[in-house]
């Protein structure tokens, strides 16, 4: 992981069925996998080479029971989760599980925005590897929120995280497309991602983009792999293609990339 305060640092999907998930991500990503090696709690690190870049884990029966369902979330890198977890609630966030340590990881709190948006709070323990170059494949390179109203959760995020307003792109009817940018933002001022709202279903929650080499071979990958392709392949700004799509168990998540 790296450690770049209010930055994601790690990814996680929480499954029906972990054996299936990761057999589908390894087709569809390119992802190999290690047993985390924790006696209590089952865990998969998906793995770019010698990165590791994501973790795949059975729904819990406390959050199936409270009617989780499959999903991806997000972890950003903070120095002091407790402290985070405090401030998010004096801006109106909630926090769904109160700050803990995972042994030789780190310390983490689940938590969401006003507008119920899920994300984790994490410090990590380790020494972090060097953040790989934008774009490399597998890793994952953008971070997307549906919200209620984006102007409202950007304000959130600068103030609990100090990201920064980018470029707004004219969607026509669909609104601003909004895109943000870390503290600590690249110097050729490249964005993290983008914010847009809908103020209708589905419910507010945060979109991740896998890099892939080649769009279409990536989307016809997923599709023989059980997956279903929720929009796209669709060109975005910058030259690149995007497809959103679902895996087998129903967890949302997107792929970006490139056409020849």
């Amino acid at each position: 992981m790296t450690t770049t305060e209010g930055s994601f640092v790690w990814y996680e999907l929480m499954t029906t069925d972990p054996k299936a998930a990761e057999a589908f991500y390894g087709k569809v990503a390119g992802w190999s996998f290690l047993d985390s090696g924790n006696p209590v709690m089952p865990y998969r690190l998906a793995c770019v080479g010698e990165h590791r870049v994501g973790g795949i884990m059975a729904i819990p029966d406390e959050v199936r029971a409270r009617g989780g369902h499959p999903g991806w979330i997000g972890y950003v890198a903070v120095s002091d989760v407790d402290a985070n977890s405090e401030q998010t609630m004096r801006l109106g966030g909630t926090i769904h599980r109160p700050p803990g340590d995972i042994p030789e990881v780190g310390r983490f709190a689940v938590a969401a925005d006003p507008q119920g948006a899920t994300f984790v709070l994490f410090r990590g323990d380790g020494t972090p590897l060097p953040a790989p170059a934008a774009g490399t494949p597998g890793h994952f390179g953008w971070h997307e929120l549906y919200a209620h109203d984006w102007r409202p959760a950007l304000g959130f995020y600068e103030a609990l995280f100090g990201w920064k307003a980018g470029e707004t792109i004219d969607l026509g009817p669909m609104g601003t497309y909004q895109l943000f940018h870390t503290r600590d933002a690249p110097a050729d001022g490249t964005a993290t991602g983008g914010m847009m709202s809908l103020p209708g279903p589905p419910a507010p929650s945060w979109l991740y983009y896998v890099n892939v080499d080649e769009i279409d071979a990536a989307t016809e990958r997923l599709r023989q792999a059980g997956g279903a392709v929720i929009n796209g392949p669709m060109e975005v700004p910058g030259g690149m293609w995007i497809v959103q799509a679902s895996d087998p168990q129903g967890a949302n998540f997107a792929l970006v990339g490139r056409r020849p």
